[in-house]
This record gives structure tokens, sequence and C-alpha cells, in this order.
């Protein structure tokens, strides 16, 4: 549904609240109560570099994460905490399979064969890949790294 004429306002307004104001919240209260140093990574997605027709909602949250992402990289630099953002491509899950499932139709093709098509490495990325990309960002093998969007897409963002 186009963004501009029929997007429901208060879907539009839900996601925003779960994805950007979620971030924002945790950041608010998790700062005061960190150490000095330390890793905060915001969960985004592939959609939160790109543009596609109607995910109005989503993509426009996972866009503001990365604008959130790197103000906070800044403004908590001088505690050595660190703001980073993960963006996964399409992930091998129930959840996503489901999407895939409902977008078929709307292909008028196998979404999960499309997907595979179009991501460089040919698959979808597993959960544990996703974990170890951020297990890299909160532990200390990345201790000069802030401010960085870690695409976890199999090179669909190249």
């Amino acid at each position: 549904m186009p963004c501009h004429t029929e997007y429901p306002e208060d879907v539009f307004d839900a996601v925003i609240a779960v994805h950007v104001k979620g971030a924002f919240l945790t950041a608010k209260h998790a700062l005061p109560r960190m150490n000095d140093g330390g890793s905060i990574i915001i969960t985004s997605s592939i959609v939160g570099i790109k543009g596609d027709p109607g995910v109005c909602a989503y993509i426009t949250a996972k866009h503001a994460q990365v604008g959130l992402m790197r103000v906070l990289a800044k403004e908590a630099a001088v505690r050595n905490i660190r703001f980073n953002t993960v963006h996964p491509g399409p992930v091998d899950n129930a959840f996503q399979l489901n999407v895939e499932r409902n977008l078929s139709p709307v292909l008028g093709r196998d979404a999960t064969a499309f997907f595979n098509e179009i991501i460089p490495l040919r698959r979808h990325v597993r959960a544990e890949e996703v974990a170890r990309s951020v297990l890299f960002l909160a532990s200390d093998a990345s201790s000069f790294t802030t401010g960085i969007l870690l695409m976890v897409d199999g090179g669909l963002s190249a």
C-alpha cells in the first residue's frame, strides 16, 4: 500500500514506537547505569539502508535507528561506550519464511527462491551468523569500532 496515500497512520506510529522509540528508551535508561566502556548494539535490518515500496513504516523506522545510533555513538564516545547497528538480510527462520509465504503471491513466484537468487552468497543468513556478528560488536575485539552499520546480508547491500 502506498505510503503517501493509503498507509494507516496508527500502524505507522506503532512501528516507529517499537523500533525507534524502543531503541531510544534502551539507550536512555541503559547509559546512566553503565560503567564507562561497553557496547550497545541496535538490531536494524538491510532495509535500514534501502527503500522498497509498500514497507513504509518499517523502512522508515530502520533508517531512523541508524540516525539514532550515529548520534549516540558520538555522544557516548566520551565514556568509551560504543554504539553500532547490525543489519541482517533475510534470516533462515520461521518468521521470515512466513513473510516470504505471504510475499510469494505478490511476486508471482516463490519469494524464498527469489531472495536466494538476489543474495550474492545465494542463501539466507543463519541466526548463529547474526549472533556471531553481534558478539563481535559486543566484545573487546571491536574496541575501536563505533558508529558503524555492520551488514550481515550475504552481499545483498553491496
